[in-house]
């Protein structure tokens, strides 16, 4: 490799079957994640699991166990796999993750546990999965803390007070770019794509571009290079 040759990326330390369902609700997840703490205050957190009450800086919320991260050996263990909690209501949602895992032959989704300590940034392989774990589940953001020394606990809210993002002219294309730059070996279109329709905006798609409009009638064009990255997005007046 001479001095002049590009550095090749990492290899993903995931699949292409989770990259691959992971993508399209990238970008989504990102703006809901980012309402999502704005909600929640900073503060002390405590959490009583049997009862799936998660509390911090006074507010209480209704949660649901995805899993926990073992920071001394790099594994990752579905709640659904951890003996205290095995079929109980507490990993109701990283059991709804399973079967979806199963129905789409994601293998990160159906092993019970995981190494990730090989991974060029081994905490960031975890975000990456809870991120992806709450966008297929089309939670309002996912909440990760440290539990003990040596483990991090991962949860995602099930509770109808957490507030939904809905689309923002002016922050859109931060939100496409940034949805396309969580996996990137994945679809860009198809994180643009999935976008839409999780607001259930129609949109149409044509050769290099999607076109939608957002709530309040502000047309969106988004192209496409030849590689397929995002190449703009255009985000025009109401009634233009």
């Amino acid at each position: 490799m001479n001095a002049n040759s590009p550095v090749p990326p990492a290899p993903s330390p995931f699949s292409d079957a989770f990259v691959r369902v992971a993508a399209p609700h990238a970008a989504w997840a990102a703006e809901q994640l980012e309402t999502f703490n704005a909600f929640m205050p900073t503060g002390p957190w405590t959490a009583d699991l049997d009862r799936r009450l998660y509390q911090q800086a006074g507010r209480d919320l209704r949660i649901s166990v995805l899993g926990s991260y073992d920071t001394t050996d790099g594994s990752w263990l579905w709640g659904w796999a951890n003996p205290g909690f095995r079929g109980t209501p507490a990993v109701g949602a990283a059991e709804s993750l399973r079967e979806f895992g199963q129905a789409h032959g994601v293998p990160e989704f159906t092993e019970e546990a995981l190494g990730l300590g090989g991974c060029a940034d081994p905490r960031m392989a975890v975000e990456t999965l809870a991120f992806a774990a709450m966008g297929v589940l089309g939670a309002a953001g996912y909440i990760g803390v440290q539990a003990s020394p040596d483990a991090r606990l991962y949860m995602v809210p099930d509770d109808p007070q957490v507030p939904l993002a809905a689309p923002d002219p002016v922050t859109l294309p931060r939100m496409l770019l940034t949805g396309a730059g969580v996996h990137p070996g994945g679809s860009a279109r198809s994180v643009v794509s999935g976008y839409f329709d999780r607001h259930r905006l129609p949109q149409r798609p044509g050769p290099g571009r999607i076109s939608a409009e957002l709530p309040g009638g502000a047309p969106v064009d988004i192209s496409f290079d030849d590689a397929g990255r995002i190449a703009s997005v255009e985000v025009g007046a109401i009634g233009a």
